[in-house]
């Protein structure tokens, strides 16, 4: 078997291992690491159907060893695996719900979050390959909630590796923001004055600033991501769907997906997924009142707009990094346009060659629910089956049920990606009932925080819908500033 190559979707020239992607962080030209769709490795019926007897750990290496085999051991990927998701640490769970109707428990994990699962493997293989050369790396990398302190727990400590996480101030639970700020050592969390979309350009902008990142670090490749652009964590979000299936579905039988959706990591992996050969008949990608993919796929033109506040606060994305990766996958185009000189964003998402929109609708079902449907569906499943969601789970199971018309007969999986406990207050607005709160969580509200502050003002862009917030010149320079006092 040839080893898989890695090229940036915005220099198809550029050509490399996956250590190198995964050092990297992100791909030549601003680009995401991508492999060619033909090179995605494919799994047989009959071993996806050997699957039904394995463990969550022995399951991610029949999905992974295929594209790291040439480049780590089996030995050693079986232990990274197997550490990473041990059962006492992030055990994963099904619950049968009604009907052919399931949901898929991805909240258990250190930080109660979906994010455990990509961040535990991406801390395990980095520090791998870093200790074998010998280097240390610093992981720079955006959160809209969830992935910073998952990201964060999977690297504090670790001896060669720092993190720099930025998340949007005001715009996250406390408890969200303790996960990240209570760790201290090697973790480094700075609020940003500005959404999600703020605190994206803000962790590319410095990514790919190689001459600010020598100057600092005598080491122009020293900066890498963690984000859902790393390729670190867009390949083991490919595993939980064969888990699921290998729970719930019958030799063959084809799974329906639903997948809330802000970033289109998950939604990428389970896309990864279906084409190493696991039988999904649809996924279904359910977004919030952020929708510039829908408008999109309905009418053949992409235009970011302001991002809207939601309950689903972690899906509070106009403008999803992975969707670079999906037009991309279905052979089209997508890019951001910079200033030559300054290497700002002055244009984002700018499409010069077109996807396949009639594969891509094949393929996916994409609906957007309100603010209100977010309360409604979860006080109505509660209800109904006795189950508490979070908003974000709200998404996928509101999906589901716009797909199947509430007609719950054909086989299907809905992600729950975070723990009821960490929305306290937009559970009781549901359903009237405080959910638990995990214990870890109940630890850290009790532990000192380490705060850093991006405290300059936004640019603020007049659009049709109203003000949209864009990285400033003075917020660069701001973080540039407080980056080389705290690293020189």
């Amino acid at each position: 078997m040839k080893p898989i190559t890695y090229y940036s979707t915005n220099n198809k020239a550029e050509r490399v291992n996956f250590e190198t992607a995964l050092l990297n962080g992100m791909a030549s030209n601003y680009g995401l690491y991508m492999m060619e769709r033909e090179d995605v490795p494919k799994l047989s019926l009959e071993q996806i159907k050997e699957m039904t007897i394995m463990d969550y750990p022995q399951i991610a290496f029949q999905v992974l060893n295929p594209f790291l085999r040439q480049e780590i051991s089996q030995k050693k990927l079986e232990g990274m695996l197997a550490d990473a998701y041990r059962e006492d640490k992030i055990p994963t769970t099904i619950e049968h719900i009604t009907g052919k109707s399931y949901i898929i428990w991805l909240t258990k994990g250190p930080t109660y979050s979906f994010k455990d699962y990509a961040a535990r493997f991406f801390g395990r293989v980095l520090n791998h390959f870093l200790e074998e050369r010998e280097l240390k790396r610093t992981v720079v990398v955006a959160t809209s909630g969830d992935t910073g302190g998952a990201v964060a727990d999977a690297l504090y400590g670790l001896d060669n590796v720092n993190n720099i996480v930025f998340f949007p101030k005001g715009e996250i639970s406390d408890r969200q923001r303790r996960q990240m700020t209570t760790l201290k050592d090697n973790v480094y969390a700075f609020e940003v004055n500005g959404d999600f979309d703020v605190c994206q350009s803000l962790a590319k902008n410095l990514l790919g600033d190689k001459k600010f990142v020598e100057s600092v670090f005598k080491d122009r490749d020293h900066f890498t991501s963690a984000n859902s652009i790393s390729v670190g964590r867009l390949l083991p979000q490919s595993v939980y769907p064969f888990f699921a299936y290998s729970r719930v579905a019958n030799e063959g039988e084809g799974m329906i997906a639903s997948v809330p959706s802000g970033n289109f990591g998950d939604m990428m992996g389970t896309l990864l997924a279906k084409e190493m050969g696991l039988p999904i008949s649809k996924i279904l990608v359910g977004l919030n009142p952020n929708k510039p993919f829908l408008n999109f796929l309905r009418t053949g033109k992409y235009q970011v707009s302001e991002s809207i506040e939601t309950p689903s606060s972690a899906m509070k994305v106009s403008h999803p990094s992975n969707l670079a990766r999906l037009v991309d996958f279905y052979k089209g185009h997508m890019f951001d346009k910079r200033d030559s000189s300054t290497n700002k964003v002055i244009q984002e998402g700018v499409i010069d060659a077109m996807p396949n929109l009639k594969a891509m609708n094949k393929d996916l079902f994409v609906f957007s629910i309100s603010n209100e449907e977010h309360y409604e569906t979860m006080k109505d499943t509660f209800e109904k089956y006795g189950v508490i969601l979070e908003p974000h789970g709200s998404v996928g199971w509101k999906t589901l049920e716009a797909f199947n018309r509430g007609e719950h007969n054909e086989l299907a999986v809905v992600y729950e990606t975070a723990d009821p406990g960490k929305f306290p207050t937009d559970v009781e607005k549901a359903i009237g009932i405080l959910p638990q709160v995990p214990e870890g969580m109940k630890r850290q509200e009790k532990m000192e925080e380490r705060i850093y502050s991006i405290g300059n003002e936004p640019d603020k862009i007049k659009t049709e819908k109203g003000l949209k917030l864009k990285l400033s010149d003075s917020q660069v320079g701001e973080a540039k500033y407080k980056i080389k006092e705290l690293f020189s």
